[in-house]
């Protein structure tokens, strides 16, 4: 009798096993193959920090892929150096009911070098690799184990990785000992996690389910905000032979500051003579770093460097004054010894650079926000911002990489989070005056001069400096309009704290103004044509507008001779929202025919509610701009 029930129990525990591994593309829910590319069918995560010095990470995954567009979710990708190592991994690959089809090992993964082509030092590696499978669906399942000798950084879960996967399940277990003190950010996770505890260690679990893929919506907000994530972070760290403690922005950037930064801006003495004597007949404090930091352009060039703690460690400013290069770090470092050279206070701060606009959290202190440094004057109510890494960026102009987001500034008293200058919609100007004639073919000879500024500035600055052959081919592009040609372009530029782009171009556009019959068609739009948006139906994402700006188009176009005046009838249109202003004015003065075109779109965050009329606006605004008059012609 008991071997019989030994024999049912056993079969039971089998089936079991068999069905949390049966990868069998039919059992994956329907719910959960709409709209997805791939499906996660199985995740663990499992993070065992045994000590500061010994954090080891076990994930085993299984992901389903459907097509072609869901192969980069089966690619893994394991970045290694001194302080991670690879212990293992192996995997295998199914067909699509389920069959194992091959197997693989750590030997059959591609190891290259991470350098990423502007790095001059960089010790990290990778090892990545991806199936070689013709037929889909098919599914992979890794298996690996990476210890990690610090918990600076502990690695964050976050089960669905981007809108076009779905999630069958997904488990996230953080082991520590009981007495270990960690701070947790979690993010859109209902209930809290399972708790064991033991004498021993603590384990926390964090599981989801059938979490569905969804159709991306334009004007969405940072993905960060609204996925499932868990993020932690241990009081005491370990981290390259490097120790601390923090559990707030505070106490982070007084460890930046005391470890990583002290004793790391010494300049020789002959430098520090150099820099006094550099600025001694200016005036203000405002002048003698704007002298410094030309100087600092002049003599350096940026260079990634990537070593060791190079990560978060600047090397020392005399390295950089001896070679003419390095990081950000190391300029913003160098910069800052340079104004201590001439008492000039200053900070060395950590941003989240990009044009997406994202902070710091206030809220939780951790050194995996941030992959930038600029530098902070306070210059007694002048606060003045640097970008140190650019050589041709104005002098107190931070661009739209940097602006108006959350820092941490790192100084001697601690860490203090300020906010960097927010280049709003009245700043991101492009203000264009036309003047075009129109010949009795159609076709329009004329000069454009745009005056870009703020953001706008940001967009065309690039075209600076490159062959005329190249700016041409980008202006084509900008100015999509058939049968363009430039005969001159120049291109002129304010280096201040509100820096200035002035294009000038003379064009001609053959058969601009068709003719059809006794008929001259005359599109008053020639050169910014703004795109309408799809509508949406149950908008679920709130409406987010990273950045506003203002366009300002004036075209006169001169008519020839054989055109009637006398039956244009002027126009005036004008609405606006919570979203921006659009006017148009149309004025004649003889042969001359005045357009005035002004769009003023607002930054921000809208509720979901609000997009239909978001989408209604722009597409009002697009049939504005393609406002074409039918001219008569004199017989």
């Amino acid at each position: 009798m008991r071997s019989i029930l030994f024999f049912l129990c056993f079969l039971a525990f089998a089936n079991t096993g068999f069905a949390q591994d049966n990868y069998d593309v039919d059992l994956i829910p329907g719910n959960l193959r709409n709209r997805a590319n791939s499906c996660i069918r199985n995740e663990e995560t499992v993070v065992d920090m045994r000590a500061p010095e010994n954090v080891m990470l076990t994930v085993k995954k299984a992901i389903t892929v459907f097509n072609e567009n869901g192969e980069d979710e089966a690619r893994l990708v394991l970045y290694y150096d001194k302080n991670t190592a690879i212990k293992g991994i192996k995997g295998e690959v199914y067909n699509a009911v389920g069959k194992p089809i091959s197997k693989f090992t750590q030997s059959d993964f591609a190891d290259v070098s991470a350098a990423d082509g502007f790095s001059l030092f960089m010790d990290s590696r990778v090892k990545h690799y991806l199936p070689n499978v013709n037929q889909y669906p098919y599914t992979i399942v890794y298996n690996y184990e990476i210890r990690n000798k610090q918990n600076l950084i502990i690695p964050r879960w976050i089960p669905k990785p981007a809108h076009d996967v779905s999630v069958e399940k997904s488990s996230y277990t953080f082991i520590s000992k009981p007495t270990d003190e960690v701070r947790i950010k979690t993010l859109n996770y209902t209930g809290s996690p399972e708790v064991v505890t033991d004498e021993k260690q603590k384990k926390m679990i964090w599981k989801i389910d059938n979490i569905v893929a969804i159709k991306p919506e334009p004007y969405s907000p940072d993905p960060e905000t609204y996925r499932t994530s868990v993020q932690i972070a241990p009081k005491h760290f370990f981290y390259y032979n490097h120790k601390g403690t923090y559990q707030n922005w505070e106490e982070l950037g007084k460890w930046i500051y005391a470890d990583l930064l002290k004793q790391r801006n010494i300049l020789p003495p002959a430098t520090i003579q150099m820099v006094q004597e550099l600025v001694k007949d200016e005036k203000t404090d405002k002048d003698k770093a704007r002298k410094i930091y030309q100087y600092l352009q002049n003599k350096t060039r940026y260079i990634s460097v990537q070593i060791g703690i190079g990560g978060f460690q600047p090397i020392a400013a005399s390295e950089v004054d001896r070679l003419g290069y390095g990081d950000c770090k190391a300029l913003v470092n160098y910069m800052q010894s340079m104004l201590n050279a001439v008492n000039i206070e200053s900070y060395y701060c950590v941003v989240e650079a990009g044009n997406e606009k994202k902070g710091v959290d206030p809220k939780f202190a951790d050194m995996t926000q941030g992959n930038h440094i600029i530098l902070c004057m306070p210059l007694k109510g002048d606060t003045t911002w640097l970008e140190c890494t650019s050589q041709k960026i104005p002098f107190g102009y931070l661009g739209d990489f940097t602006d108006d987001r959350l820092v941490l500034a790192c100084t001697a008293d601690g860490g203090k989070l300020l906010r960097t200058p927010k280049l709003t919609a009245k700043n991101n100007l492009q203000i264009r005056n036309v003047e075009l004639k129109i010949n009795e073919s159609g076709t329009a000879t004329g000069n454009m001069n745009t005056v870009f500024s703020g953001s706008q500035y940001d967009n065309h600055e690039s075209l600076i400096g490159k062959s005329i052959t190249e700016q041409h081919k980008s202006l084509k592009v900008s100015y999509n309009v058939d049968n363009i040609d430039f005969e001159t372009v120049v291109f002129a530029q304010e280096k201040n704290i509100d820096p200035k782009l002035t294009e000038d171009i003379k064009v001609n556009i053959r058969n601009y103004a068709p003719i059809n019959g006794n008929k001259m068609y005359l599109q008053l739009n020639a050169f910014n044509i703004t795109r309408s948006i799809p509508e949406i139906k149950n908008r679920i994402l709130p409406v987010y507008i990273n950045r506003g700006f203002t366009d300002e188009d004036t075209i006169t176009y001169l008519l020839p001779e054989n055109v009637q005046t006398d039956d244009i009838i002027p126009e005036n249109k004008s609405f606006k929202n919570d979203f921006g202003l659009y006017q148009v004015k149309v004025t004649i003065e003889g042969k001359k025919l005045i357009y005035y075109r002004k769009l003023m779109i607002n930054d921000g965050t809208f509720p979901a509610s609000k997009y239909e009329e978001f989408s209604k606006f722009m597409s009002n605004v697009n049939a504005a701009d393609y406002l074409k008059l039918a001219l008569s012609l004199k017989k």
